[in-house]
């Protein structure tokens, strides 16, 4: 699920632009902030696919919030639209912050779901210097973001409520999540559910052997770590990982 962090101070203009954005796709996941500080706390603690940012807040100015976006990793290359009343911060805007476009006081409700409907689109790319790979962000335990590379993921696991990510670099235990929840974060068609426990990376899948009649020890290409895979699941898993052979 995509998500998208609104940061305007005026209540009703807020909620206006919440409910356009909602018709361009209901599946949004619409964050709200009226200060700084609270957009970046927010930030923080979720990751934002892309803002959209009124240049005059009431503590700060919206420039400065971008500014301090722009020096968080996860957050170097996200889309940022300015709302304002000036054209004139726009120069600075597009120099310094890259943003990728602004919209004008009063915007138009069909440019709100259009510019909104590009970007949800697929037809950009965040990180045109790793337009090669795909890449998940997850908030840790610590409140610290991690970008990982989808392809490096070895397998999900959940124990005792907590989720842990093996990948190439090492394990990371996400905050407030579910394996249902991290499957769609990634969504990649290379990650399957394998147990209710488990999710894992069929191309990285070296064996499978039989632990039961019902269940299977899944072991991994230069890792010592095994997931397992469920009766229920093995169908679909199989299948992929021959189309993947």
């Amino acid at each position: 699920m995509l998500s998208v962090l609104i940061v305007e101070d005026d209540h009703i203009q807020r909620k206006n632009l919440v409910k356009m954005i909602y018709e361009a796709d209901k599946n949004l996941d619409i964050y709200e902030a009226e200060s700084m500080e609270e957009a970046l706390n927010m930030s923080k603690e979720n990751y934002i696919n892309f803002f959209y940012i009124d240049i005059f807040l009431k503590d700060s100015s919206g420039l400065d919030l971008a500014l301090e976006l722009r020096k968080m990793e996860i957050y170097k290359f996200t889309w940022i639209i300015f709302i304002t009343t000036h054209v004139k911060y726009m120069l600075q805007a597009f120099k310094e912050i890259h943003c990728y476009d602004y919209i004008i006081k009063p915007y138009r409700k069909e440019e709100i779901i259009e510019t909104t409907r590009f970007l949800i689109s697929g037809r950009y790319k965040y990180n045109i210097k790793e337009d090669k790979n795909r890449y998940a962000v997850f908030v840790l335990q610590n409140s610290i973001s991690v970008k990982l590379n989808i392809d490096e993921i070895f397998f999900i696991e959940v124990n005792l409520r907590k989720v842990t990510l093996h990948t190439k670099k090492g394990k990371y235990q996400p905050k407030k999540m579910s394996l249902s929840k991290a499957l769609v974060i990634i969504n990649a068609d290379n990650i399957l559910q394998s147990h209710k426990s488990f999710a894992v990376n069929v191309k990285l899948i070296n064996k499978m052997e039989s632990i039961s009649p019902k269940l299977w020890k899944i072991s991994f290409v230069n890792y010592e770590e095994n997931a397992l895979l469920s009766y229920k699941f093995k169908d679909a898993v199989t299948e992929v990982l021959k189309k993947n052979i």
